[in-house]
């Protein structure tokens, strides 16, 4: 079965990614979801506050070494981040080199500075593309979406103009106008857009009274969202489109492909089981594909999307209504 899918001008051997993780940072992992069969490898982020702080940190060295150089010890260590920007581009590096698989580097902000300078670093350091994060609440309430987007719309191009990498840029599901911000970002240089990010609530502890920090791996009831979406916009943006958040079986990264996605991206079913799951995902799809009599996985692939759904009044209100009304009957 030819499972093999076009995603940000790559011809991957199957859609099933590793998707950005904590699992990059170990060579040996790296390895073993290469040998579990993963067709790309997603980076960890880069973030902004790292790093702004590092640089915060040399300009306060370089001013220390001006007047008093044995004062520098007392300087404040980048202990918040897991590594710093050099570290996060030497490991890039290496893990370009130790797999055989595209390398798609991650650069997480929330506003046009220069952190986006680091694009061309990463591109530098050996990536095949780069997944641009944008994770932002929308919590000033003098600022309107139209705001907030036309933000993401200018981060998207001024980093296109600064690398020649392909860029696909991982949303949050919030935007009022997704559709319409699609093809925004397509027309600013982005090549795939990634649905979507997850948002890692903080909760109140009743004792302390204090937020507290609670990180909770996706399931499968997770993916009705990135589906809905996915559905509605393949066929309709000219970009790849990428599913990340709630695939943990292989009828959902059909589900997925079959929504309109190139990519499927794993990352809570592999650190919940193991990179053992990739090779049951792929052949999970080859089975199903085979016993259904397709081709090739491109021939399902946006088979259910809006445009060629023969129901496609149930991506919008139609589903709502239906649902409700449904439930309704059943509670009388």
């Amino acid at each position: 079965m030819d499972l093999s899918s076009d995603y940000l001008g790559f011809r991957l051997k199957h859609p099933v990614m590793l998707g950005a993780s904590p699992l990059v940072q170990d060579l040996g992992k790296v390895k073993q979801a290469e040998d579990a069969g993963v067709s790309a490898i997603v980076m960890n982020s880069l973030f902004q506050e790292q790093i702004e702080h590092e640089r915060r940190l040399e300009e306060r060295r370089a001013e220390v070494n001006e007047s008093f150089g044995e004062a520098q010890s007392y300087l404040p260590a980048s202990s918040e981040y897991v590594a710093g920007p050099d570290a996060y581009l030497e490991q890039l590096r290496k893990v370009k080199e130790a797999v055989d698989v595209p390398v798609i580097g991650s650069l997480n902000g929330t506003t046009q500075a220069g952190w986006l300078d680091y694009a061309r670093l990463i591109e530098q350091a050996g990536a095949d593309a780069l997944e641009l994060n944008v994770y932002t609440v929308g919590s000033d309430p003098s600022e309107d979406c139209s705001t907030i987007e036309k933000r993401l719309v200018d981060m998207v191009a001024a980093v296109a103009g600064k690398t020649t990498l392909p860029i696909a840029v991982k949303l949050s599901p919030s935007y009022t106008g997704l559709s319409h911000l699609a093809r925004q970002l397509s027309a600013a240089g982005a090549k795939g857009l990634v649905l979507f990010n997850r948002f890692y609530q903080p909760d109140i502890d009743l004792e302390k009274l204090d937020v507290s920090l609670k990180l909770e791996l996706s399931s499968s009831s997770e993916l009705l969202s990135r589906l809905r979406w996915t559905a509605l916009l393949s066929g309709r943006v000219d970009v790849s489109l990428g599913v990340t958040g709630g695939v943990h079986t292989p009828d959902d990264a059909l589900k997925a492909v079959m929504a309109g996605a190139h990519g499927v991206q794993v990352v809570s079913a592999v650190l919940k089981n193991g990179v053992g799951v990739v090779t049951r995902l792929v052949e999970g799809l080859d089975r199903w594909l085979a016993e259904h009599e397709y081709a090739s996985l491109e021939q399902a692939q946006g088979s259910m999307s809006l445009w060629r759904s023969p129901r496609p009044e149930m991506y919008e209100r139609g589903n709502y209504i239906r649902i409700l009304q449904g439930y309704s009957r059943s509670w009388r």
